[in-house]
C-alpha cells in the first residue's frame, strides 16, 4: 500500500462504516515514513509489538461510523499484512536483519577520558589536520578502540 488512506479505505471495505474512521490508526503506523521516506520505516511499528502498541495507544476497540465495534488488533493486523506481503513478521524478523555497524555494538561512559567525545570524524579530521594520523577514518576509529580496550586492561591488572 502506497499510503494510509489507501489502507483506511480497506478497513472501511473490511469492517463497515468510512475511511475517517480508522484513518488515525493507519497514520500512527506510517508515522515513522516522517524521518525515512523508505519502506525500511516499517520495522518501527509494522510488526507483532506494533500492533499491541496501537491497541494499548488507541484502546482495544474503536466504534466506527456504523456502529459496529472493531478491535484496534484487527485494523493493525489488516494495515501490517497489506504492507508486509501478507504476513505479520515479530519484531526480531525485523532486527536480525539490520546490517551491525561498530557504532552500535559499544557504549561508552561519558566520564572515560580515553572516550572521543561528540562526532568521531571530527576527531579523526581533527588529528589528520594535525599530522598526528595517516590512516583513513576506519582504519584510525580501529587503532584508537583496540588503544581504549588496551588502557582499560591496564587499568584492571594495576
Amino acid at each position: 500500500m502506497a499510503h494510509p488512506l489507501h489502507h483506511a479505505e480497506s478497513s472501511a471495505r473490511k469492517f463497515g462504516g468510512v475511511p475517517d474512521d480508522y484513518q488515525f490508526v493507519h497514520d500512527w503506523f506510517d508515522s515513522s515514513k516522517e524521518h525515512l521516506g523508505l519502506f525500511v520505516h516499517r520495522a518501527q511499528k509494522h510488526h507483532t509489538v506494533g500492533i499491541y502498541d496501537a491497541e494499548r495507544h488507541f484502546g482495544r476497540s474503536l466504534t466506527n461510523s456504523a456502529g459496529r465495534v472493531v478491535p484496534i488488533r484487527w485494523i493493525g493486523e489488516q494495515h501490517v499484512r497489506e504492507d508486509c506481503q501478507g504476513r505479520i513478521p515479530s519484531l526480531a524478523d525485523w532486527l536480525v536483519r539490520i546490517q551491525p555497524e561498530p557504532w552500535m555494538a559499544n557504549g561508552r561512559i561519558d566520564n572515560d577520558p580515553t572516550q572521543i567525545v561528540g562526532d568521531p570524524r571530527a576527531v579523526w579530521i581533527e588529528a589528520v589536520s594535525n599530522h598526528q594520523t595517516i590512516l583513513g577514518f576506519e582504519d584510525w576509529l580501529l587503532k584508537v578502540s583496540v588503544e581504549h580496550i588496551q588502557h582499560r586492561q591496564n587499568r584492571a591488572a594495576a
